[in-house]
């Protein structure tokens, strides 16, 4: 056993002039206090005696020392190792995002389903981005699950230019936030946007390593972007009707990645978090060497709150009943 704040302990020197004050000969206190002083001082608790409530005080007082100096047992050091994946998670954040064939926007969605993909990755750490025309970051990698919750569910789009989805935005981004990985892992929530040829953002997501994963929000069907005069209108005053695109799954597939598309399962999301965990096991593992102890200063906190507490503890003493 050794103690990791030992510094603490010297404060034990000052518990020998407490020690000589409170059991010195009454006549040398008197000297040192006034009368009404040293009756406080001297009051009998009628419970314990006065030399062993001194006694208990001193007691307590040196396990309290001794808790803040941190007794603690090495059991010797030991190897933990740690295969940590980083994924950037992208949200889509264009206008079409808004449209309201999923219940209650595709982007509302999105946050949903980034909650119950945050369950699924507890052993990785994850980037946030938003694009559109263009990308910025809404958090570095982390490990911190709840703030990551709190920057989605709060995140600010007022000013982002919120026309077209450029994918590409959004795996440029990702490689300079993965820059030095040896793999990197981008979780699109998106609807495909409105492009037929993906082959430019194939082109560089292969050249720079990253695995794209999508999960395609929206219906086939499609649906209209909501707006102050009821529906969004195009310039001819018809309403824009915008549906999803499937095509964005060459990106997905070409990558090495993973395609899911909308469906009314509530842990649809969980198969994406799967693939991921799937496509990057053989991730080289790094191990850490870290020193196996077991802290003991509850023992000596919880012996000198007891001695306090019964040096400290007092009864008036029963008045006699006179018949």
């Amino acid at each position: 056993m050794h103690f990791e704040n030992p510094l603490f302990l010297w404060a034990l020197l000052f518990l020998f002039p407490l020690a000589l004050l409170l059991f010195a000969p009454k006549r040398r206190t008197q000297t040192l206090f006034t009368p009404e002083v040293l009756k406080l001082l001297l009051q009998n608790t009628h419970t314990l005696p006065q030399w062993l409530r001194h006694l208990l005080l001193l007691a307590a007082s040196a396990l309290m020392v001794a808790a803040l100096a941190r007794p603690v047992i090495d059991k010797g050091e030991i190897e933990v190792k740690s295969s940590t994946v980083d994924v950037i998670v992208s949200f889509d954040i264009s206008r079409s995002m808004f449209a309201n064939d999923v219940y209650p926007s595709r982007l509302a969605l999105a946050k949903r389903k980034f909650e119950s993909f945050l369950g699924d990755v507890k052993e990785m750490r994850v980037g946030v981005i938003g694009f559109s025309s263009r990308a910025f970051m809404v958090s570095p990698l982390t490990e911190d699950f709840a703030t990551l919750r709190y920057l989605v569910k709060n995140m600010n789009i007022d000013s982002v230019s919120l026309r077209g989805t450029d994918v590409l935005q959004a795996l440029e981004q990702t490689d300079a936030l993965l820059a030095g990985s040896d793999k990197k892992a981008l979780m699109l929530f998106t609807d495909g946007g409105d492009k037929t040829d993906f082959s430019k953002e194939i082109a560089y997501a292969k050249a720079h390593g990253i695995v794209v994963f999508v999960y395609n929000i929206g219906t086939e069907k499609g649906g209209v972007i909501p707006d102050s005069g009821g529906a969004m209108t195009d310039r001819n005053g018809d309403i824009v009707v915008v549906r999803r695109n499937d095509g964005i799954k060459e990106l997905a597939l070409e990558s090495g990645g993973a395609y899911m598309a909308y469906s009314l399962r509530h842990n649809d999301i969980d198969a994406l978090a799967q693939a991921i965990k799937a496509r990057f096991t053989t991730k080289k593992e790094d191990t850490n060497v870290i020193r196996d102890t077991r802290e003991l200063f509850v023992w000596p906190l919880g012996g000198g709150i007891i001695l306090l507490i019964m040096a400290l503890y007092s009864l008036p003493r029963r008045r006699r009943r006179h018949a």
